[in-house]
Parts: structure tokens; sequence; C-alpha cells
């Protein structure tokens, strides 16, 4: 059984937002591990490196691919968001002695054009060539598409940790069919591990009707939907039971 688990965040975030599924795991006996993707080491409040706007989600995977090739044994990949899409990368490149996905953005082919996400996204892609721009995160649209479940005091503490967010990797997600590279694209036959896939009943950025979608892509997947969480579920209140169905997960599949 591996005792590692590598932790991938999500947009606007770094390695910093594992912190409360580090100590959990960590409790249990596992090395955790939750690197910060490349360029988001720097706070929204400072200015961004200018090469993060066309940074692409293929270079976060390669750089998480060579993390992992790194490790002395191979790990769980556990993936928040943006992360859980690219978790789903990483598997189909042979990764991974199990996939957990908490509220994944969507691969390839798998629609996103609901009302909610579009609102989401609004402010991002309505701004003519945001696909080549560093985007920066709002406080009204993280409340909105993530926090709207915590307290006030809570949402301001994790919106003054945020980072800024490639245009072109949010592009790959988001308006997959203009990418010509096919950067989010997942060949699911190449995923031999067992998988988990976590939905929210109130997550409004990924909605758990597009996150069943994804569910239904993986014919090896176990899809556990959880009501009265958002899309933060990696630490809104509550988040102790999502962690305990992991735990439990992992140690009937690995």
């Amino acid at each position: 059984m591996s005792k590692t688990i590598f932790m991938i965040h999500g947009m606007y975030c770094g390695g910093w937002c594992w912190e409360n599924y580090k100590g959990y795991f960590e409790a249990k006996g596992y090395r955790c591990i939750s690197p910060t993707l490349r360029f988001h080491d720097i706070c929204h409040l400072d200015k961004p490196d200018p090469r993060l706007g066309t940074t692409s989600l293929l270079d976060y995977a390669d750089d998480l691919e060579k993390q992992i090739k790194a490790l002395d044994e191979p790990p769980i990949i556990m993936g928040h968001s943006m992360g859980g899409l690219l978790t789903q990368i990483l598997g189909a490149r042979g990764f991974g002695k199990a996939l957990v996905l908490l509220t994944p953005a969507s691969p390839h082919g798998i629609s996103v054009f609901k009302y909610s996400v579009l609102k989401s996204f609004f402010k991002s892609f309505f701004r003519y060539g945001f696909w080549k721009i560093t985007l920066k995160p709002t406080f009204k649209g993280m409340v909105y598409s993530c926090l709207h479940l915590m307290d006030k005091d809570e949402q301001k503490k994790i919106f003054k940790r945020l980072a800024y967010e490639s245009g072109r990797a949010a592009c790959e997600i988001g308006v997959w069919f203009f990418d010509h590279r096919g950067a989010s694209r997942v060949d699911e036959s190449r995923i031999k591990c067992p998988m988990l896939i976590i939905g929210a009943s109130e997550d409004r950025i990924t909605p758990v009707s597009i996150i069943k979608k994804i569910a239904e892509k993986y014919s090896q997947a176990t899809y556990k939907e959880f009501p009265n969480h958002a899309h933060w579920v990696i630490g809104q209140p509550g988040w102790e039971d999502i962690a305990d169905y992991i735990n439990n997960w992992l140690k009937e599949k690995i």
C-alpha cells in the first residue's frame, strides 16, 4: 500500500490550501506532499510573473510529473478543482496508485456551459485576450464560485492568500474546443488504477451535473456526492467528513 499522497491544488491557489488534509492524513500515517504550481508563489496583491499568462496545463503537468518520478514510491494522487484535472492527466500518463478527485475541473469533451459556471468566470472569459494574460481573482467572484458556505472572516483569510492564474490554462479548461493542442484531453483507457470522484451538491463552479459526467467517463470510478457542501471541500465546515470517506475508500482500494 502506498503511504505517500501527492496533493495538487487548483486555480489561484498554492500548496497551502491542503493544510487541513495534510494534517488529517499525516495523523493517519501518510506522507503528504503538496507542491505549489509554477508562478503560484506570488500573492495576487503583488505583481505577477508575466510568464504565467501563457503557461499551459501541460506545463503544470510536466512539472508535476518530474516531481512524482523523483519519489521513492508511486503515490496516491489527490487533486482539487484544476488540480483534479491535472490528476486525470497524470493518471493517463501512468502515474498514481490511486486517484482522488475533489470537485475536479472537467477534461476535453465535457461541456461546462452552466449558468453558475459562466457567472463564476464572467470577468475572466469576457476579456479580450484573456487566454494570454494573467488572471487576478476578485473577492466577489471567489465568494460566489467557491467560498459561499464559509463565514466572512474565513473568506477574507483565504482570499488574501490567493495567487494569480494562467489565462491560457483557464482557456484550455473552459473553452477546450478552441485549443488545437487539446491540452485538457484525457484518454480514459490509459488509466488503470482506482479512482474516487467527489462532488458537492452546492458547487457552483463545477456543478454535480458536470462531475457526474466526469465520473461516467471512467469505468473504474467511484462517485460520491456530499450534500450541503460547495466547491471548497478542502476547508469548509464539514471537510472532515469528506476526508474520512476518502481515508476509508483508500483502505478498501489499495
